[in-house]
């Protein structure tokens, strides 16, 4: 057997959420954070017109996409990188930045990407321990050495829904070495509202050119299938993630289908609108029936029970209802469940189905 990089074998590969149950023939999937609503039409119609041509290769700079983002979030263009899926972004980072003997820091329930990419990389891990399911700023700095590299940190992050406001990401920046890169995962922002947030934007255009800023069309856009991130970055970490990256990294048909739905605003919004209304209604009748709920700022809620044997009890009786939720017990978290928000319907049929378990 040839021996892989140190590293490469502490490697839990990542499981996503399930999509099907034996003996249904439909299933409702709140496990995974997919838009309720699907992709915007004009995506789809996109997608249908550039198959005509499959047989032309991508444009390998994502040209059109990342003016149409630019023009959305008044942006830099040329401070743009798309890749597949933001998570081959957090990779080609770790890849880039950090190498064996190096450290990489990340909160105690950070995105499960963090730990894959920098193993991968035979850097080590050091996890912070977060308060009251957030990250600790203060737990981060005290961890820095002269062998830290990265910082990973997902605001809001996933799978807690918690977030740090823009005063103590800024505090992180500006408490961090300019040889340490900080990460800023903003999968889920376009949901969040909070004045007290901000994505990060102006750390990268404002400073020690050490920010980097990662999105993803696989959430509000309703894209997950396209694999499609971003990230807005100092021109010099552009330069040396350009240098790594595949030359046809994103598909010819997602760069369409992600140019038609970033433009497509009117269809965000009402993504957003539902999200907003229904967010705290679930929240309030889960906490109705006893059941504890972690605040969120993204599109799901981190649902919790007395114990690891109830949690597994209350998944499986949501699976016998055809229902699937996501456990998080690979997060360390095995009191809790992640629920992600889904449409009317589907909403109400997790709450009746939870109003039954609680009253057997």
């Amino acid at each position: 057997m040839i021996d892989p990089r140190p590293g490469v074998l502490n490697i839990t590969p990542y499981k996503a959420g399930e999509s099907t149950i034996a003996g249904f023939d439909k299933v409702l999937k709140l496990a995974s954070n997919e838009s309720p609503f699907g992709p915007s039409p004009a995506a789809v119609e996109a997608v249908a017109e550039r198959a005509k041509t499959m047989q032309l290769y991508p444009d390998p700079g994502c040209t059109a996409l990342r003016a149409a983002i630019a023009k959305v979030y008044d942006l830099n263009a040329d401070q743009i990188i798309c890749s597949n899926g933001s998570e081959e972004l957090l990779h080609l980072i770790a890849k880039a930045y950090a190498k064996d003997g190096d450290e990489v820091i990340m909160s105690q329930y950070g995105f499960l990407a963090y730990p894959i990419a920098t193993d991968a990389v035979g850097a080590t891990k050091v996890v912070v321990p977060e308060q009251d399911f957030t990250t600790d700023v203060d737990g981060i700095l005290a961890a820095v050495t002269d062998k830290t590299k990265c910082v990973f940190l997902a605001n809001p992050n996933n799978p807690t829904g918690t977030y740090l406001t823009a005063a103590e990401v800024n505090r992180l920046r500006d408490n961090l070495r300019d040889d340490i890169l900080m990460v800023l995962d903003a999968a889920y922002t376009e949901y969040v509202d909070q004045d007290d947030y901000d994505a990060g934007m102006d750390l990268v255009n404002n400073g020690k050119d050490n920010v980097i800023v990662t999105r993803t069309f696989s959430k509000i856009y309703g894209l997950a299938a396209a694999r499609v991130g971003w990230a807005y970055a100092p021109a010099s970490v552009l330069d040396i993630l350009h240098r790594i990256r595949g030359a046809f990294n994103v598909t010819a048909l997602s760069q369409v289908a992600a140019t038609a739905a970033v433009l497509d605003t009117d269809y965000v919004a009402k993504a957003k609108a539902h999200n907003d209304k229904w967010l705290p209604i679930v929240k309030e009748q889960l906490e109705a029936l006893n059941i504890g709920v972690t605040p969120s700022l993204g599109n799901f809620l981190l649902i919790h029970f007395k114990d690891a044997s109830e949690t597994q009890e209350v998944d499986q009786f949501l699976r016998s209802k055809g229902i699937i939720v996501r456990p998080v017990g690979n997060y360390g978290l095995d009191k809790s469940l992640r629920l992600t928000i889904g449409c009317e319907e589907e909403n109400d049929a997790v709450i009746a189905a939870l109003t039954e378990w609680r009253g057997r």
